[in-house]
């Protein structure tokens, strides 16, 4: 076991539900750290959930492309300008993350998570930073069949969708840079995540958020289609976890040990909504649609002493009640009201930089 208790990290896409999930947990549980969050603020973006952090004079967002060197550079520099120090880790959470969104336009996917995590990885090394984690997926791992054992660490990579695939390459690149020059890379592969937050495109904020409004709920097939469950804030501390415990060059699969249909999870939120079944439709399967997903989170749990905590009932139920309670900020997902004003508010920050010749 390797331990690293970083003060200064680097984050990538921590605009993002998982990122800024991370970033909210990290600087509560230290006081002395510092994070400079780089992200590109797309569609799925939302700066206000870490936004109240930037007072505290310990936290701050970089608007820039993973896949733009000068990018990278300046969110590098910009730690030195808030620490007063190098970025000694990286969390590498930038990544396009919808299944149906990469069917439709696979180039952006490739672009953004494998030639992005590319870039991230060449100027890692060059600033030496001493741990890179770069957060992956178990769709990497392809397809179970019913009766097939969990996912493991040594199970063979098979992704199934554009978005799997650029996921299994970018982890790859990882591994590589371990290999070919001893970079501190380490990988972690999570199951489903979910939780508040998270922008209404996934399985469980768009049903969620439908329900709420008495708009159908599509339920893509049979809807029989297994997924493992784990919330956002579990997965968040397997991360931290691993930038602290981890073993660079090892993969650790974070897993919330709930198998559940994609029609059950439909249902419970129905039912903790107060919402008829009525709602339920059911539309054409997607191509390529994995079957089952299971992880075996073993080494996670024996080599970095985490485990999970938040009982998946509960989770969800609270999950539901916080987008019930939330619909401004739904509204303003939906929208993409709060992206646009960041967006211009550091087109304008810019600007002025700009005319004083900073």
């Amino acid at each position: 076991m390797s331990n690293l208790d970083p003060k200064r990290i680097l984050v990538t896409g921590g605009a993002g539900f998982v990122g800024s999930a991370y970033i909210r947990m990290a600087l509560a549980r230290r006081q002395d750290l510092h994070v400079v969050n780089l992200d590109k603020l797309t569609y799925a973006a939302n700066p206000d959930n870490v936004e109240p952090w930037a007072a505290s004079g310990r936290y701050q967002l970089v608007c820039g492309d993973v896949c733009v060197e000068e990018d990278v550079r300046s969110a590098f520099d910009a730690m030195r300008q808030l620490a007063h120090g190098p970025v000694e880790a990286v969390v590498h959470f930038a990544a396009e993350s919808h299944v149906d969104r990469s069917i439709e336009d696979p180039a952006r996917f490739l672009r953004t998570n494998v030639l992005g995590t590319e870039v991230m990885l060449r100027e890692s090394r060059a600033a030496s930073v001493e741990r890179f984690i770069q957060v992956s997926t178990d769709e990497v791992y392809g397809s179970l069949r019913p009766d097939d054992p969990p996912f493991t660490e040594a199970t063979p990579l098979a992704p199934n969708s554009p978005y799997a695939a650029s996921k299994a390459a970018a982890d790859l690149l990882a591994m590589a840079y371990h290999s070919t020059w001893q970079f501190p890379a380490i990988v972690t592969r999570c199951s489903n995540n979910y939780g508040p937050y998270q922008f209404p495109e996934k399985l469980i904020p768009l049903m969620a958020c439908n329900a709420l409004e008495d708009r159908s709920l599509p339920v893509y097939g049979d809807g029989l289609n297994i997924r493992d469950w784990i919330h956002v804030e579990d997965h968040a501390r397997g991360i931290d976890a691993a930038l602290r415990r981890g073993t660079p060059g090892r993969s650790y699969n974070l897993g919330g040990n709930h198998e559940a249909t994609n029609l059950s999870i439909v249902r419970a939120l129905l039912g903790a909504l107060d919402k008829p079944e009525r709602l339920i439709h059911f539309v054409e399967d997607r191509p390529g649609h994995d079957r089952r997903y299971a992880m075996d989170s073993s080494r996670a749990m024996s080599e970095l002493a985490w485990s999970p905590v938040v009982e998946f009932d509960r989770g969800l139920t609270q999950t539901a009640l916080w987008y019930r309670d939330h619909l401004d900020w739904v509204r303003k997902a939906r929208t993409g009201e709060y992206v646009e004003y960041y967006k211009r508010m550091y087109a304008n920050r810019g600007a002025a930089e700009s005319a004083h010749g900073d």
